[in-house]
């Protein structure tokens, strides 16, 4: 029998943790990155607060304005394994501390949820193909409007912010980009918190009309929400540690006024692809499309760096991003393998069958084709 620890498996508990700090410590850059760069000069301890107090605001909104889903709907295609968790859905996280400690921004999204994808048998058929385009969309959409943006603005927003450096900034600038950061890592939390709480148990409720409720119990979410401001504090300490270089090495990001703009750009598409659908996506990729057009427009436009130089750093941050997709897969299908000597049908998994398809198409809910009384999911505690 499991061990329990505060009502979870000791091996669902272990999950939980160590995604809890290594989703946040490699995905510090996407929301905080620019925030921590351009207030280096002041206390961590105030940052952190500020950071702490909109993960709060966020878990008590997904509470009531969710009924109890403070994973904002991103799980209803991933049930809770039937089996529960297994060693193998727990070392990815693992590996994405080792990961992160290189500097290496990994997709999270599908290094932790893959696994559980393509070993969720038909309840999960389609969903990482799903996952798989709708990250791909970010990156588009996410690189055309950071070039279209940029395109306008760099010419004169760019040129003057990088004449202007080193001296005294307005203080509605500041203002400004903590709102931003404010909406910004908000936006965040309601995409990514799904990669942290798929270790934990839950109720699916999956009603007549086909559409799920997900709750997580109230003690469970106050002690994740206890737990994540405590990580926070070992990431504002370090000022985001390795991973943090990835932000510095763009141009202006350093400074609130340009920082404003990036997060501004950025939360406004994860809103949208929040408000799209529930299939998770990665804000990795869409964090590293925005970069990329944001580079390249500057470089052409204002020419504060050289072209080969931004070219260069786009393709290592693409091919950054892909090492850790391939490592994502890799590891969702020889962990199965390893322990069961069997292996998920990848095309299937990632594709679906015509049946699941026509659940996805029809309905918001892929777990189920039952159409009776309201029935009650696995993973309730």
């Amino acid at each position: 029998m499991d061990m329990v620890i505060l009502g979870v498996p000791l091996l669902a508990l272990a999950g939980f943790l160590f995604a809890s700090y290594a989703i946040v410590a490699n995905d510090v850059i996407q929301t905080l990155g620019t925030f921590l760069s351009s207030n280096a000069k002041r206390p961590w301890l105030l940052l952190w607060a500020f950071a702490s107090s909109i993960i709060v605001a966020v878990m008590i909104y997904g509470w009531f304005a969710y009924d109890g889903d403070i994973a904002f709907g991103r799980l209803n295609r991933i049930p809770y394994p039937e089996l529960g968790i297994q060693w193998w859905h727990v070392l990815p996280p693992l590996v994405l501390l080792v990961l992160t400690r290189f500097g290496i921004p990994v997709s999270t999204t599908f290094l932790v949820l893959t696994i559980f994808t393509l070993t969720g048998g038909a309840s999960t058929e389609g969903v990482l193909g799903s996952m798989l385009l709708k990250s791909f969309a970010g990156y588009v959409v996410a690189f055309a409007a950071g070039a279209v943006v940029f395109l306008v603005v760099a010419r004169f927003f760019e040129r003057w912010v990088a004449r202007t450096r080193g001296q005294p900034i307005s203080p509605a600038w500041f203002i400004a980009q903590w709102c931003s950061t404010a909406f910004l890592w908000s936006q965040w939390l309601m995409q990514d918190l799904a990669n942290i709480f798929i270790f934990l148990p839950r109720e699916t409720v999956i009603t007549a009309d086909g559409s799920v409720q997900v709750t997580f119990s109230l003690g469970l979410v106050v002690f994740a929400t206890l737990l994540m401001v405590a990580l926070h504090g070992i990431i504002f300490a370090t000022r985001g540690g390795e991973i943090q270089k990835i932000v510095l090495t763009k141009t202006n990001t350093v400074d609130p006024r340009s920082a404003t703009f990036v997060d501004l750009i950025y939360a406004f598409i994860l809103l949208f692809f929040k408000e799209l659908n529930d299939v998770p996506m990665s804000t990795t990729w869409v964090f590293l499309g925005l970069l990329a057009g944001r580079e390249i427009a500057i470089t052409y436009v204002a020419s504060l760096r050289s072209k080969g130089e931004a070219m260069f750093d786009v393709a290592t941050d693409i091919g950054r991003a892909g090492i850790g997709l391939a490592v994502s897969v890799a590891m969702a299908l020889a962990l199965p393998f390893m322990a069961t000597g069997s292996m998920p049908d990848i095309r299937q998994q990632i594709f679906g069958s015509a049946e699941a398809q026509t659940r996805l198409a029809d309905t918001p809910d892929p777990l189920s084709a039952e159409t009776g009384p309201t029935m009650r999911a696995r993973g309730a505690p």
